[in-house]
C-alpha cells in the first residue's frame, strides 16, 4: 500500500477484506492466514509477517506466517519461551526491536534468529475486549525499520483483526457445538428406532429393548449407536 496514505484510508480496504470473512463463514485457520497476509500488505517495510492464537491454557493454538523465515522466528520463541511476540501478548503491549544484534531483553531468542537475517521486528497483542486472544507480528531485514506511525498502525490493525479473530472463532464453536448436537440427535433417533424394532420382533417393553441393545453391544465390541445402526440396517434390508 502507498506509504503516504492516511492511516484510515490504509486501512479502509484491509478491513473491508476482514469483514468480508463472516459473511462466507470462513475457518478459524483461514481467517489467521488472511490477517498475516494483510499485515504484510498493511505495514511498511515489512517482509514478513505472522499472527499466533494462544489458548486459555497458554500453548500455541493456531498461527500462520507469511514465509518460512518468520515461521522459523516464531518457532523459535515458542521452543525458548521468550521473544517479542510472547511478551506482546502476556503484557498486552506493542513490542519493537530496532536491533535484533543488540537488543539485550530476549538474548537467547535474538542469538538464535540471527542467522536467518531479521533484524527489526514489531509485534502487537490481539485482543477483543478483556481476552486475549495471541500476538500479531512484523519482520524487517533492516535495522530501524519501524518507526511510531508503524507501531500506530500496527495497533490499529491488530485492534481489528482480534475482532474479527474472536467472532470467527466463536462461529466456529457454534457451527461444532450445533454440528455434534445434529449428531447426538440422529444418534439418538437411531437408538430409538433400534429399541422399536426389538420391541415389535420380541414382544418387549422399551426398558428390555434397551437392555439388548447394551448386551450386543458388549457381546459384538461396538457401541449402542453401531448395534443400533447395523439392527436397523438389517431390518430395512429384510422388509425390501
Amino acid at each position: 500500500m502507498a506509504q503516504d496514505l492516511p492511516l484510515t484510508e490504509e486501512l479502509s480496504a484491509v478491513f473491508a477484506r476482514m469483514s468480508g470473512l463472516l459473511l462466507s463463514e470462513e475457518t478459524v485457520s483461514t481467517a489467521v492466514r488472511l490477517v498475516t497476509s494483510l499485515a504484510q500488505e498493511c505495514i511498511p517495510g515489512t517482509v514478513g509477517a505472522g499472527v499466533t492464537l494462544i489458548d486459555e491454557a497458554g500453548g500455541k493454538s493456531t498461527s500462520a506466517a507469511s514465509d518460512p523465515v518468520v515461521e522459523r522466528a516464531d518457532n523459535v520463541q515458542y521452543e525458548l519461551e521468550e521473544g517479542p511476540c510472547l511478551t506482546a501478548f502476556a503484557q498486552r503491549m506493542l513490542i519493537r526491536i530496532d536491533e535484533i544484534e543488540t537488543d539485550p531483553r530476549w538474548p537467547r531468542w535474538c542469538r538464535a534468529v540471527q542467522p536467518l537475517g531479521l533484524r527489526s521486528v514489531m509485534s502487537a497483542p490481539l485482543v477483543a475486549g478483556d481476552r486475549p486472544l495471541g500476538a500479531i507480528k512484523v519482520y524487517a531485514r533492516q535495522p530501524g525499520a519501524f518507526d511510531t506511525r508503524a507501531e500506530h498502525l500496527l495497533m490499529m490493525f491488530g485492534a481489528q483483526a482480534a475482532i474479527l479473530l474472536a467472532n470467527v472463532q466463536s462461529f466456529e464453536i457454534a457451527r461444532r457445538l450445533s454440528d455434534g448436537l445434529k449428531d447426538a440427535l440422529r444418534g439418538r433417533d437411531l437408538i430409538a428406532t433400534a429399541k422399536g424394532v426389538l420391541m415389535a420382533r420380541e414382544g418387549i417393553s422399551e426398558e428390555p429393548a434397551f437392555t439388548m441393545l447394551v448386551a450386543l453391544g458388549q457381546q459384538e465390541q461396538k457401541t449402542i449407536r453401531e448395534v443400533s445402526h447395523g439392527l436397523v440396517k438389517s431390518t430395512i434390508r429384510r422388509g425390501r
